[in-house]
């Protein structure tokens, strides 16, 4: 890294013990090497995976507290007349249930809502258009007061079949299961993808130490003349990367802000319930924000790890 051992040592005399009053050896000037910029990349990367790691978060919980005890029965019957009575059977049945904290018909506008994007606007579940071949089944949505489980579920199909023999009963979590075993795998990968990064920015602060520390070797070995000890050295690049690490987190930190709002603002105007359950609240800010100190910690002490056992093999 480009002047990563710059100002080695201001004074000798205030480093290193038994070297006082000795004349400067190695201007340290600010840092002005790639790795602040690498830093930054790096924490911007971590920080936009972390966001759409808990943004899919609060999605799949979002969900499953929405769709948590919703059970929705369908009434599959060709005859509307029929349909229709078997449907306020079924709703009265889901009224005496104990454990049911809510039941209602669907109404008929907001079935042809659903099924006009795959039928089109003029299609009629009532069957008196004579175009349509596929007759729409009743709906009826209801809430569980408790815990859903497959033996609750079978008795309310047993008890429903009784009075409307073409009732089906779906729980409403099933059918997003799949969609929340999606959301868990790239959960993870989003996890994955911050590890790698974080490899990769303590692979780049090893690299640049090793390479001043060969650049430096004989300023080095002069030092240890001096009576510098090698903690005192690796202290030196210590403070040195920890300061690059800090502005290249800020920095980072700054652009992964604006992009993390600016994709925030794009998909709150989609006005989708799903996707505004997936915004960011302030302890989601609060875990982005320790990913900069993260990786100034990180890159600190792998310089001073890998100093150190560089300085061990000089001597």
């Amino acid at each position: 890294m480009s002047g990563l051992f710059s100002r080695l040592g201001a004074r000798i005399g205030d480093a290193i013990a038994g070297a006082r009053g000795a004349s400067e050896i190695v201007p340290q000037a600010r840092l002005s090497g790639p790795i602040p910029w690498v830093i930054a990349i790096m924490v911007a990367l971590m920080m936009i995976a972390a966001a759409g790691g808990l943004a899919l978060r609060n999605t799949g919980r979002a969900a499953a507290q929405e769709l948590a005890g919703g059970i929705s029965v369908q009434i599959v019957e060709a005859r509307p007349a029929e349909r229709q009575r078997q449907a306020r059977a079924a709703l009265d049945v889901l009224q005496r249930v104990d454990g049911i904290s809510g039941a209602r018909i669907v109404p008929q506008d907001e079935l042809d809502a659903l099924i006009e994007p795959w039928l089109g606007g003029s299609a009629a579940s009532d069957g008196q258009d004579a175009g349509l071949a596929i007759p729409v089944p009743a709906l009826l949505d209801a809430r569980l007061s408790g815990p859903m489980n497959p033996q609750r579920l079978t008795r309310l199909q047993q008890v429903l079949r009784e009075a409307a023999p073409g009732a089906r009963v779906d729980a409403q979590a099933t059918w997003l299961r799949p969609v929340f075993g999606a959301v868990a795998s790239l959960q993870w990968l989003a996890l994955a993808l911050i590890v790698l990064l974080s490899c990769t920015t303590a692979a780049a602060v090893l690299l640049s130490a090793r390479t001043a520390l060969g650049n430096n070797r004989e300023t080095i070995e002069i030092v240890h003349l001096l009576g510098g000890t090698d903690a005192q050295i690796a202290g030196i690049f210590q403070r040195s990367i920890a300061l690059d690490a800090l502005s290249g987190g800020i920095a980072g930190f700054a652009a992964a802000f604006v992009v993390i709002v600016l994709l925030g603002k794009s998909f709150a105007a989609l006005q989708a319930g799903i996707v505004t359950g997936a915004a960011l609240v302030w302890a989601d800010w609060a875990l982005l924000a320790l990913i900069p100190l993260a990786a100034v910690l990180l890159a600190t002490m792998t310089a001073r790890w890998t100093v150190m056992r560089a300085l061990r093999r000089m001597l």
